[in-house]
């Protein structure tokens, strides 16, 4: 809880990092699918014999290819059924946390019995949107989560309506108290540098959770093994060992354990653990090479894990722009300011990689997106590089805008606009490679 004494306009910043920074095992989309089966599951006596499943396309998108933890399989799919036969329904997006090595395999048997089904559903409203019926060899239940990840709109038992939010009223956990649209990049530098440390302490946990999930990468050979293959290209003398490799190393092998199955919980960021990893993993290890001390960091990731809040808020919950851009932004603005603390050189790095890598598309989670993530953190660090030497792009080069806020309503805009139109498309051309 907050601190009462706090001002109140930090109150309402803290409150919007910790309803957007949690604990989450596993991609969250396909996760969210997992908690619906896992909810509707709890409703019935009996053994889960069947699953029936639909999904937004945005949803189907971000399920498609990324593997689910403990199961070393890739889809929806196997989600909706380790949910449904091993998860836990309390446990929100750590849900497939405690799957036994026994219910992974019921749940392997029962895609290889063809008992499981995963379709679109269209035409869909929400962006993310599931609705799981779940089948015992006596009786059903079904379970919609739409609006967010861990939303229960309607659960059915039989037939039978046991609960329904007919004003599709956000859960708690998923409502948005907080309102960002009143503050200015400026507004959170300030509030980063000024809020009491007992009050972002918490923030931490990001480091300890992602650090520990960048160990595990480099530790095993998960998905496309980038920041181990980095690695190994460094002792080999093909790649410098210095801070920029340091840093790209330790944040893509945090994202390669987390798409590539590792059952550790990430720190996320916006719905996204590719996210929370990006926000939080170049700052650790530039506080490292800093020598920076403990409030250092804490604030560094407060600033860091608030701006890609701050960006993200302004755009659609998932989109064609892959997000692993935006929260690199907030890596730019906690690393410029553990170097100098200024607000003109976290602007600038911003700008400068909006002028970037604004065109990166997201097509879906899969194990691809560490090498996104790898991108998106270079740019980060070349931003600022930059920044500190007093350039970046200018506002008379592309959708770059003299003043920052400018440039981030800009490539919101774009996400919230014509963007729209790329990612069916997207949807589209991944559809058809299942079809």
């Amino acid at each position: 809880m907050v601190n009462p004494e706090v001002n109140p306009q930090w109150a309402e910043l803290i409150r919007a990092v910790k309803l957007n920074v949690r604990p989450a095992v596993g991609c969250t989309e396909p996760v969210s699918l997992a908690l619906a089966s896992a909810i509707a599951a709890s409703h019935l006596a009996g053994t889960p014999v069947r699953i029936e499943a639909r999904v937004s396309p945005n949803l189907m998108k971000n399920g498609m290819g990324v593997t689910v933890p403990g199961t070393g399989m890739v889809g929806l799919p196997i989600a909706a059924a380790v949910g449904a036969l091993g998860g836990d329904p309390e446990t929100g997006l750590e849900v497939l946390k405690s799957a036994s090595v026994k219910a992974i395999a019921a749940a392997k048997l029962m895609l290889a019995s063809g008992r499981v089904q995963v379709t679109i559903q269209e035409p869909c409203e929400e962006v993310l949107y599931s609705c799981v019926e779940i089948f015992t060899a006596d009786e059903s239940a079904t379970v919609t989560i739409a609006g967010g990840h861990t939303n229960v709109t309607r659960i059915e038992k039989n037939g039978a309506v046991l609960y329904e939010n007919k004003a599709g009223l956000q859960h708690e956990e998923e409502v948005q108290v907080y309102h960002l649209e009143r503050f200015t990049l400026r507004d959170i530098v300030e509030f980063a540098e000024g809020v009491p440390l007992e009050e972002i302490g918490f923030i931490l946990d990001a480091a300890l959770l992602n650090g520990e999930l960048s160990r595990e990468g480099l530790r095993a050979q998960y998905g496309l093994h980038i920041g181990s293959t980095l690695q190994r290209q460094r002792e080999r003398g093909l790649l410098a060992k210095d801070l920029l490799s340091d840093i790209l190393i330790r944040t893509t092998a945090a994202s390669d354990a987390r798409m590539g199955g590792a059952c550790l919980p990430a720190m996320s960021n916006s719905g996204s653990g590719n996210q929370g990893i990006t926000a939080t993993m170049p700052v650790v290890v530039v506080a490292e090479h800093l020598g920076c001390d403990r409030e250092q960091l804490t604030r560094a990731l407060i600033l860091s894990h608030l701006t890609a809040i701050y960006i993200h808020y302004q755009l659609p919950s998932l989109s064609a722009l892959c997000a692993a851009t935006t929260a690199a932004m907030g890596s730019a603005a906690g690393i410029a300011w553990m170097i100098n603390g200024s607000y003109r050189t976290i602007a600038m790095a911003i700008s400068s990689m909006i002028g970037d890598v604004s065109g990166m598309i997201c097509d879906g989670a899969s194990n691809s997106c560490a090498m996104k993530v790898s991108t998106s953190a270079a740019s980060a660090w070349k931003s600022v590089l930059m920044a500190l030497d007093n350039t970046a792009v200018t506002g008379n080069e592309g959708i770059v805008a003299d003043d920052v806020e400018q440039s981030i309503r800009n490539l919101c805009a774009l996400a919230c606009q014509s963007m729209q139109y790329t990612d069916r498309q997207i949807i589209k051309i991944m559809a058809n490679k299942v079809a």
